[in-house]
């Protein structure tokens, strides 16, 4: 595991953002975890999040022309990375999306930057991969294509119970691009064996990992 995906393991359990307990998952599963990005809210926060996104792009090498958030939470998300890559000398374009079209002013769904060449979709999770497909709609629609999709945590579980795949995985084979995680649940796992005292919650999240999980 590298520093900053550490950092930002980190980082999410200072403000709570991964949380241990017993919570509903919108699937009907009982998950020993929860992943709340919404609570990265202050200045110091968002800006150490930015910074995360930024290395994990780069430790990717994905190659890509314009950063697009899409609404809501990647708005910020998208924001701050490219702040956070502009910081490290790759200062890229940004968009995003409105969930309405505005009819006055500039008009459209998109501020900011064209949508052209290869574009970096940056969320915060894939839960069943319907907003990514959205997205790939707005893509298509301007006459680009998607370079990859980052997101911060990939909990590497099946998309449903009759299904072997995530909907990560599932992303990836449909449209062929790279889905790039800040971390996966099994560097969480990895931190928790190294760093924490609480054994219990620790195998509630291996035996949920053995439960739901997939390879890779």
């Amino acid at each position: 595991m590298q520093q900053y995906q550490r950092n930002f393991i980190q980082l999410a359990l200072d403000h709570q953002v991964l949380c241990f307990g017993d919570f509903t998952l919108k699937s009907g599963r009982q998950s020993p975890y929860f992943f709340n990005a919404g609570r990265f809210h202050t200045g110091a926060a968002l800006a150490a999040l930015g910074q995360a996104y930024a290395e994990a792009i780069i430790a990717s090498g994905v190659e890509f022309d314009v950063i697009f958030g899409p609404a809501y939470k990647g708005i910020p998300l998208g924001a701050v990375t490219a702040v956070a890559l502009a910081q490290k000398g790759i200062d890229k374009p940004f968009c995003y999306n409105r969930k309405e079209a505005k009819d006055h002013g500039e008009g459209g769904t998109l501020v900011g930057a064209p949508l052209n060449g290869k574009v970096l979709i940056i969320d915060d999770v894939i839960t069943a991969g319907t907003a990514v497909r959205e997205v790939m709609q707005i893509i298509e629609s301007h006459g680009a294509e998607a370079a990859g999709v980052v997101i911060g945590l990939n909990r590497q579980e099946k998309a449903s119970e009759d299904c072997e795949f995530s909907a990560i995985q599932q992303v990836e084979q449909q449209f062929n691009i790279p889905v790039i995680s800040i971390v996966q649940l099994d560097d969480i796992v990895s931190f928790l064996e190294q760093e924490s005292q609480d054994s219990e919650t620790l195998q509630k999240i291996v035996d949920y990992r053995q439960r739901y999980g997939v390879t890779g």
